[in-house]
């Protein structure tokens, strides 16, 4: 199975994991107001765009984020939606327009800077997906809910650019074992 296929795949499953996952607080150290466990899974998502996009340019990129959404929310209107509870129906249509948006800002930052230094792209591509990605789906989820979604939203945030600055030792580990869609000297890779 080619790297096309199998960061598809794992696209798909990485939505789907964090869009049960962010419907549980974290209960520990009074953290219930403020973080959910999606956020330790979702910026995942941003790896595996920045490596589609570092790979095979922002046309397959696209399609990287298209197969996993498509994957990801049909998953999860069958994982972890309940119809008759509006909040999750919301869970459902938030994570699809927070990630359909983000992780396609995601791919116009990283290809605008992906000839500057290995670390640049992917982190300001993700800081800013991760920024968009919060906003909306908080938003969209949770407002006018009595859900502190602000609380949450800000908790959220913070996890997920801590793990955006921890996914650059992977990334720059895995660009390794690719090759660089700018590279011009070796053919490009084929889906």
């Amino acid at each position: 199975m080619n790297l096309y296929y199998k960061l598809s795949i794992l696209m798909g499953v990485v939505v789907v994991v964090s869009n049960y996952l962010v419907q549980f607080p974290v209960q520990l150290m009074g953290l219930n107001e403020i973080l959910t466990y999606g956020a330790f899974s979702y910026p995942v998502t941003f790896l595996i765009t920045d490596l589609a996009n570092r790979a095979y340019g922002k046309a397959v990129a696209k399609k990287v984020v298209y197969v996993g959404f498509v994957i990801g929310i049909l998953l999860t209107l069958f994982v972890s939606t309940n119809f008759e509870d509006i909040i999750s129906i919301r869970i459902a249509i938030g994570s699809g327009v927070a990630f359909f948006v983000a992780q396609n800002l995601d791919i116009q930052i990283f290809d605008q800077l992906r000839k500057k230094s290995w670390f640049v792209a992917p982190l300001y591509s993700s800081t800013f997906g991760s920024l968009t990605d919060t906003f909306l789906f908080f938003s969209i989820s949770f407002y006018a809910t009595g859900i502190p979604w602000i609380t949450l939203a800000l908790g959220d945030l913070a996890v997920k650019l801590m793990i955006t600055l921890v996914m650059l030792i992977p990334f720059k580990f895995l660009i390794l074992k690719i090759r660089d869609y700018t590279d011009t000297s070796s053919s490009k890779f084929k889906v």
